[in-house]
């Protein structure tokens, strides 16, 4: 089964727990004046109840498979003609959240609003004062850039990952 595979029946999966619930929800009890909708609604009851313990193992099976296959695969992806390899699960987190955190870094740089002036100093004496810049604009520019591209490179590659790659199963 491929990663892609396990990560639809989880989902299945858990469409089919909600359906058990409402089932359970509606069928485990009634008045004493009302038919039972099943012939032994007890036991059908019991059957569910089972089912739906055995749909929630498989689940958890599943996504221990999905996080043990994503640790454990290492995956490379070419980044500002970089190839880097880290596991689909540094990847997923740096796809995440890592990503807008470094970019906010670098999008903070600015001139905060300052601007080159002429002052007189206490003396009387006019002066240039100018801006200094503790970063390279063009620096700044390029990683924006490569930061804001870095997400969809990811997110290409986990496609074709999740698609090829075979669920590492106990």
């Amino acid at each position: 089964m491929k990663i892609i595979e396990a990560m639809k029946k989880v989902k299945d999966l858990d469409r089919k727990a909600k359906d058990l619930t409402e089932k359970i929800s509606k069928h485990c009890a009634d008045m004493d004046y009302e038919t039972p909708v099943y012939s032994d609604q007890k036991q059908q009851v019991s059957e569910w109840l089972q089912a739906h313990r055995d749909v929630i193992r498989e689940i958890g099976r599943l996504k221990y498979c999905i996080q043990k296959t994503n640790v454990l695969t290492p995956v490379t992806v070419v980044i500002d003609g970089h190839e880097i390899t880290r596991s689909i699960t540094e990847w997923i987190n740096r796809r995440m959240t890592l990503c807008a955190l470094e970019k906010q870094s670098w999008a903070i740089l600015s001139s905060r609003g300052l601007k080159d002036l002429r002052i007189q100093q206490s003396q009387g004496q006019i002066v240039d004062a100018k801006v200094r810049y503790y970063y390279d604009p063009r620096q700044r520019d390029k990683m924006f850039e490569i930061l804001s591209a870095e997400p969809s490179l990811i997110d290409s590659k986990l496609e074709i990952i999740n698609a090829t790659t075979d669920l590492i199963e106990d």
